[in-house]
């Protein structure tokens, strides 16, 4: 169950865009234990992913995803963010994005 509302919630964030602008590619592929998508938008965002259940029955079953999105700023740079999401929790990685020094 925790699947299918992580699932829901990703994907209504990638629609999440304003009246005027068209979703021009879709794809989506949902399995019982493994998702994957993709979506382009008419403003130049796009956004895809795909995850998986780890450990699945398991006290530490939780899910993994990987994707990345990419969108148009105001300054009209095109911006991506790469990231990894799991049991370490959310990790991006982007050009424009600050790096912590290395301890």
């Amino acid at each position: 169950m925790k699947f299918v509302i992580v699932f829901v919630a990703l994907f209504a964030l990638a629609f999440a865009a304003p009246a005027d602008v068209e979703v021009v590619e879709s794809r989506s592929v949902v399995e019982p234990e493994s998702y994957d998508f993709a979506v382009k938008t008419s403003d130049g965002t796009s956004k895809q992913e795909s995850g998986s259940i780890v450990n699945p029955g398991a006290e530490d079953e939780h899910i993994s995803a990987r994707g990345s999105y990419s969108f148009v700023a105001d300054d009209g740079v095109t911006y991506t963010v790469t990231y990894v999401a799991d049991e370490n929790g959310f990790q991006p990685q982007g050009a424009h994005l600050p790096v912590a020094p290395e301890a």
